[in-house]
């Protein structure tokens, strides 16, 4: 059966729950969705955050994430992918991205929606922007967020290169 992928890049909120059914309806095929969605927090590092405000290239962005969407596809035995991220200005409490994966079995849709979070994280051409008590700061990378990603240098089954 064909994999159903969608890579969405949107100002608006996102409906887990429709995007959850939209990905299953009609399949018995699928037996683990794994869900994942990153929430705009209201602190960090103990100072209030009022904002992030979230760029990217039109375009660019989302032939990048359909790029790693297809290797996530090669890599693991997938029946349905959704990776939703939303840009512009997000106050904390609201939903910043949503990665879906569906697979026959759990072990294959939880090891894809880490990989694609991680390469959200760390390589998609996004910008963040903190806004906090009347100053704005862009988000540098973390080698934290890098040292997570590099786990995935290598495809199951092969060498770390």
């Amino acid at each position: 059966m064909t994999v159903l992928s969608t890579v969405r890049l949107q100002r608006e909120p996102f409906d887990v729950a429709a995007e959850s059914a939209k990905l299953t309806r009609g399949r018995s095929d699928i037996g683990a969705l794994v869900t994942f969605t990153g929430i705009c927090r209201g602190a960090e590092g103990g100072e209030p955050i009022a904002a992030l405000t979230l760029e990217h290239y039109p375009g660019m962005a989302e032939a990048e994430i359909e790029r790693h969407v297809a290797d996530a596809i090669e890599r693991w035995p997938l029946l349905g992918v959704t990776v939703i991220h939303r840009y512009g200005r997000l106050t904390p409490g609201g939903d910043i991205v949503l990665v879906i994966t569906a697979s026959s079995h759990r072990e294959a849709a939880f090891a894809a929606a880490e990989f694609l979070m991680d390469y959200l994280k760390t390589r998609a051409p996004f910008w963040k922007q903190v806004e906090t008590a009347g100053q704005k700061a862009w988000v540098d990378a973390r080698a934290q967020d890098d040292a997570a990603a590099g786990r995935w240098a290598s495809k199951p089954g092969q060498a770390a290169e």
